[in-house]
This record gives structure tokens, C-alpha cells and sequence, in this order.
């Protein structure tokens, strides 16, 4: 009865929806030209003009009223088109790849979540002259770069039971069932930290920029011209994050500040950080809403017609009506094997547990009364709600929390100190002069 998709394909979501209506045929004269060396791999022009003309596309369709300057956004755009090719030759090195049966189950799930089958989904690229063969291998690069990125981060990330202790006991950790925020990102490299006039320079930039966003100024207009953080081109969104999943440099400042206020910047071993607080919002998760419920499925078959499954199911709904028991009738005709022995019982669940038909029943209906017969992907059913709780979250269950939020804040801290060192040791020639 669940339903769920796949995280790589939840990523995929937020970096390729733009792809399904650009055209990818634009007019690009400088196809061969190599704009840079990158260890054994090149970056092309084409490549370079193909990410700024989705950029510009991109940033119309947020309603940006000015973009930074061309030459700052293909800047921009260099350096993350140099750090990907380093990541893809990476993981061509340890054997990584995204075999075309993986790549097709996530192409059907991404068509699925924009409500179209495979063969819908062909036509509506077609339509945008988007071409289905390109659309599949930026889906393969994009789900390359996320798998070469876990199997190099994870292994850097140690979690002790101590940590999930102290997390649980920090005021990070009930920050986290009660609110989330949006949190805004800069950051400025210092290229010499043993430079004094380096780090002078990166400082005067650094009040330069607070001066301008404390005035008023876009936030995403300054992260785009000036941050060398992974979420530049997104204008610096870190995006919706709990407490404890913030990074440790900014938990503590963040909790405190109001919505778009901007604290004093933050130096540590990778530069100056600037942030802002964007936005925020409450969560109250410290309870889960449970449904114990219980069912009877008929399904269609080869020898079943769809007008006999109903008329059976109907027939079910009438004996239980006049006095039969549910549970014996499950076990004596429901087609869900699983839960047939069992007198059709589901248990205490979730109502995300369901596909959307059956939860839309078994929320509205009241407690201890048949549900009218009603129809989902599976075939058709008759539900009872035996009752429902609020059931606090385990100890267990908080204890997994707490190890996730440790993981994907430390997860986050060490990809960008695994980009930064892959940069760092790679061999890079820019040969593009005039953009």
C-alpha cells in the first residue's frame, strides 16, 4: 500500500525541471572550441554558453528583474562545469556508473512526478524540441555526480554514540521538531591565507557586502557575483533546513536572528561566511498523528471481470452491514495477501503509508463505520478506522533522527571540503579569453 519515490530522483526534481522546456538546439557557433583543460577531461564553449543560456532562462522564470553580468555568471559557471568534470573523471576512476536500467526506472519516476507516463513524457520534450536521448544523459550526469559525491563523502563522516547522545541532549535537537529555516549563504575565499593582503582584501569585500545587504540588497544578486560556495549559482539558498541540520559555523548565530537579518561574518579554514536568514517556519513534529485501520481488497483478474470485483466488494460491504464479522470475512475473501490472515488489520499506521485513494477514505471517514467501496491502483476496497492516536516519537525513533541531522550536517561540511580539495590538486587550464 506505500508509496514513495526514490531520493536520487527527489534531487533530480530542483536541477533538471528547467531541461524539459529549453530548447536544446540553440544556436551555438563555437561548438569544438575547448574553454578549458581539466586534468585529463575538457570543458567546450558549447557547454559553457548551453549552462549560461539556462541560467538567463531560468532566472526570467523566477521573475529576476537584473542578473550579475555576463562575465561574472560565466565565471561562475566555469568553476562549476571544472569541479563536475573533475567528479565524473572520479568516478570513471573507481568504477562508478549509472547502467541504462537504473536510468530508465529514474526517467519513468521523474515523468510520474510531473503526471505523465514514459511515452507522455517523450512526446511533451518532443513538443519543447527538447531532445529525449540529451534529456536522459543530463539525468544519468546529474544522478553520476550525486553517487560519486556519497561514495567520497561518506566515508569521511564517524558518528559516534556519544555524538548522537550530545545531540540529543543539545537545545539544537528540540529546535528541530519545532522550526525550520531558509538560510541564505556567501562565501568568499581567501586565495593566500598566509597573505596579509589577502585577507585584507577578502575582509574589505566582506563589509562591502554586509554594508550593501544590511541597506536592502538582493541576497541572490551579491551570492551570484561574488560567493565561491556550491550554491552560488541558486543565489546562495541553502534551502529549508531544521536547527540542527545547519551547519555547526552558523547554528548557534541563526536560532537567534530575525527573518532577514544578517550577523557579522564568520571566518574559518575555507574563508569569510556571510548569511542571512531568508525566512522561517514552524514544524511541530514532537507527535505523530496514527490510524489503526483495517481492510478488505478484491481485485480484478484475468477471470475476474472489473464489474464482478465490484460487484463482489459490494456484496462483502452488505454482510458486514448486516452483522458479520470484518475479520472473518477478510481472511475469507481479501486479496491482499499480506493482511488477509491477519482479518485485514493494516495495524497503527501513518496515513503517508497509503496511495492517495485509500488515505483520502481513511481520513474522512469516522471511527468504527464502514467506508463506501472505493476504488485504487490495487483494486477495489471497503475500510473500518478503528481508531486514531497522537503517539509520541520513540526513543528509537529519535535516536535515527539524531544520526541523520549528524549526518547530513557533517556530510555537507565535508563535500565542501572534498570539492575544494579536488580543485586544488587538479590540473586546470582556462583557455577561454573572451567570452
Amino acid at each position: 500500500m506505500g508509496c514513495s519515490f526514490r531520493s536520487a530522483v527527489a534531487k533530480l526534481v530542483s536541477s533538471l525541471l528547467i531541461l524539459a522546456v529549453v530548447n536544446a538546439h540553440a544556436v551555438i557557433e563555437e561548438v569544438d572550441a575547448i574553454a578549458a583543460i581539466v586534468d585529463d577531461d575538457v570543458v567546450l564553449v558549447s557547454e559553457l554558453l548551453n549552462r549560461y543560456e539556462l541560467f538567463v532562462q531560468r532566472a526570467e522564470q523566477s521573475g529576476a528583474t537584473e542578473v550579475p553580468p555576463r562575465e561574472t555568471v560565466l565565471n561562475q559557471l566555469m568553476e562549476r562545469l571544472i569541479t563536475e568534470s573533475l567528479q565524473i573523471q572520479e568516478a570513471e576512476r573507481r568504477g562508478i556508473i549509472i547502467d541504462d536500467e537504473t536510468l530508465t526506472d529514474a526517467v519513468t519516476s521523474f515523468a510520474g512526478q510531473n503526471g505523465m507516463d514514459l511515452d507522455g513524457f517523450q512526446q511533451s520534450l518532443a513538443d519543447e524540441g527538447v531532445s529525449y536521448r540529451s534529456f536522459r544523459e543530463d539525468i544519468r550526469r546529474e544522478m553520476l555526480l550525486s553517487r560519486v559525491q556519497r561514495d567520497m563523502v561518506n566515508r569521511q563522516i564517524y558518528i559516534t554514540e556519544q555524538d548522537v547522545a550530545d545531540l540529543r541532549g543539545s537545545p539544537f535537537f528540540k529546535e528541530w521538531v519545532s522550526d525550520q529555516y531558509r538560510l541564505g549563504h556567501i562565501l568568499l575565499r581567501i586565495e593566500d591565507p598566509l597573505s596579509d593582503m589577502a585577507v585584507s582584501a577578502a575582509k574589505d569585500m566582506a563589509v562591502d557586502i554586509l554594508g550593501k545587504l544590511r541597506a536592502g540588497e538582493e541576497f541572490s544578486r551579491l551570492a551570484i557575483a561574488h560567493s565561491a560556495g556550491s550554491t552560488a549559482l541558486e543565489g546562495g539558498d541553502l534551502g529549508w533546513r531544521r536547527a540542527a541540520e545547519l551547519p555547526s559555523l552558523f547554528s548557534e548565530t541563526v536560532i537567534e536572528l530575525e527573518i532577514g537579518e544578517t550577523p557579522d561574518s564568520i571566518t574559518n579554514s575555507l574563508g569569510i561566511h556571510i548569511i542571512q536568514l531568508l525566512d522561517k517556519r514552524g514544524a511541530s513534529m514532537q507527535k505523530e498523528l496514527r490510524t489503526q485501520v483495517r481492510h478488505i481488497l478484491v481485485q480484478p483478474s484475468e477471470i475476474k471481470s472489473e464489474a464482478l470485483a465490484r460487484s463482489e466488494i459490494d456484496r462483502v460491504r452488505e454482510r458486514v452491514l448486516a452483522g458479520e464479522d470484518f475479520a472473518d470475512l477478510a481472511r475469507e475473501v481479501s486479496d491482499d495477501a499480506g493482511t488477509a490472515l491477519a482479518g485485514g488489520d493494516l495495524g497503527w499506521r501513518d496515513s503517508a503509508d497509503f496511495v492517495d485513494e485509500f488515505r483520502a477514505v481513511m481520513d474522512a471517514i469516522p471511527e468504527n463505520e464502514i467506508s463506501d467501496v472505493f476504488r485504487s491502483q490495487f483494486g477495489w476496497h471497503i475500510l473500518e478506522v478503528l481508531g486514531r492516536r497522537e503517539e509520541d516519537m520513540s526513543e528509537e525513533s529519535l535516536d535515527d533522527m539524531a544520526l541523520q541531522i549528524l549526518h547530513n550536517r557533517r556530510y555537507d561540511e565535508k563535500l565542501e571540503e572534498w570539492l575544494k580539495q579536488i580543485r586544488d590538486e587538479a590540473y586546470v587550464q582556462i583557455r577561454l579569453n573572451d567570452n
